[in-house]
């Protein structure tokens, strides 16, 4: 029997662990998985000690990096106090500051925050507050979503609904609510017409519609596709002008990763709802919220039967709070969004300049997100990405593609070393994946 304790991990692994996002009869056939045993920074670290560069910061939740001193002293003292009650008639310190502190740096007339325990949750509780909403705010007809093409918000069976991207839909047809489809333009010359199409669906079925949901400005799923902010602003103005909600998932791009604390503060406008995860806890502990304004929630007052029943076990939870008011705090004391702006530089400059290797199209950047395609198709599904990968990681770098798109999105904190070794990284997989054979 092996002695290395990986081999005990990997075997246990493929005999009990179903995986996300993968083909399990070729996983346990003929992957060899990176198991991480530990990480620190903007690094993970495996079984046999040696560090790969996290470059998407563990599906772009670790915003600080993984380990933050000041995360893991805040879930200490958090945890000799208190780890979990209900917030069902139950108050307490954590849960109130953080609502506190997260409202006072949210887009203007964001107000109540109601807590949940990932990115779909908070997509799906923005979902059916906008239903009930209605309902029993005298337009009961408005029972339907508008959401982009190739939009993704997250896997419950609600939020599967409003995504754009087949392969995640296509199995549970038959089972998913209506959604009407906008095109966001790709191009800026595709603005006009994508606002005017906007413009139509809207004024021909706002009647019906609870609410408009939107990745801001970055659609990250689809393979790092950016559109233009004034086709948010458009439909902030569109959707005031027919009385439809406008929901900004920013469960990815919140917390800096676009450069602002906000996605949407690029378009300079406000939603009705915004749904924040990932960074919100920057990795920590599963956490997320969904932040209403106060015509929302007073949409909810009165008797008994117009409360929101909904919620979760761990509803804001003491530890997944302590954690989140402090990330708010290390973004502020250490100055964590102008820090990034010179690394957010590099990144752009670093992927334009790929632009000229064999292969490579549509090099882009925003914030600390940088991207670039291979060849002509950025299919989900198809396969020069993970040859990119198998270099990068033997070159130690953890890039975990979108199928034809080989993206970054780094901690906003990656040290200057770790960002250009990654950046070499990046640039010598590709050009070892890319050529001729």
């Amino acid at each position: 029997m092996s002695s290395d304790p990986r081999d005990r991990i990997v075997e246990l692994d493929k005999r009990r662990v179903w995986h996300p996002y993968t083909a399990m009869q070729s996983y346990r056939e003929r992957v060899d998985p990176l198991v991480v045993a530990e990480a620190h920074g903007a690094r993970l670290v495996d079984t046999r000690g040696r560090s790969y560069i996290d470059a998407n910061a563990s599906w772009w939740s670790c915003a600080l990096g993984h380990g933050h001193p000041r995360l893991i002293e805040a879930l200490r003292r958090q945890s000799e106090r208190l780890c979990h009650t209900s917030l069902a008639g139950v108050a307490h310190e954590g849960a109130s500051e953080l609502a506190e502190a997260i409202c006072r740096v949210a887009p203007s007339g964001l107000e109540h925050v109601f807590y949940s325990d990932n990115g779909s949750t908070a997509v799906e509780v923005a979902m059916k507050l906008a239903l009930q909403y209605w309902a029993q705010n005298g337009r009961p007809e408005r029972k339907r979503f508008a959401a982009l093409q190739e939009g993704f918000h997250g896997e419950t069976l609600g939020v599967t609904a409003l995504g754009g991207l087949e392969v995640f839909r296509r199995p549970f047809e038959g089972a998913l609510l209506d959604v009407l489809r906008v095109a966001p333009p790709r191009s800026d010359d595709a603005l006009d017409a994508a606002c005017a199409a906007l413009e139509r669906t809207l004024a021909e079925s706002g009647d019906s519609l609870a609410a408009l949901v939107m990745e801001s400005v970055v659609q990250g799923a689809a393979g790092m596709k950016f559109y233009a902010p004034d086709f948010l602003r458009a439909a902030r103005q569109l959707c005031d002008r027919h009385d439809v909600f406008l929901v900004c998932d920013e469960v990815f791009t919140g917390y800096g990763r676009t450069g602002p604390m906000w996605a949407c503060e690029h378009a300079g406008i406000s939603p009705d709802m915004l749904c924040s995860a990932k960074g919100f806890s920057a990795g920590m502990l599963p956490m997320a919220a969904t932040l209403t304004t106060r015509r929302v929630f007073e949409g909810f007052l009165g008797a008994a039967d117009r409360a929101f029943y909904y919620g979760h076990t761990f509803c804001g939870n003491p530890l997944g709070a302590a954690v989140a008011r402090e990330v708010l705090a290390v973004f502020e004391e250490e100055r964590v969004l102008e820090a990034a702006k010179p690394k957010a530089e590099r990144i752009a400059q670093s992927f334009s300049e790929m632009e000229a290797l064999p292969g490579v199209a549509r090099p882009r950047a925003i914030g600390m997100i940088g991207a670039l395609d291979l060849g002509a198709s950025a299919d989900y599904l198809a396969d020069a990405g993970w040859r990119v990968y198998e270099e990068a990681r033997a070159r130690g770098a953890y890039l975990r593609p979108l199928g034809n798109v080989v993206y970054v999105a780094p901690p906003l904190n990656i040290p200057d070393a770790d960002l250009e070794e990654l950046l070499a990284i990046v640039r010598s997989s590709v050009e070892v994946a890319l050529a001729p054979r």
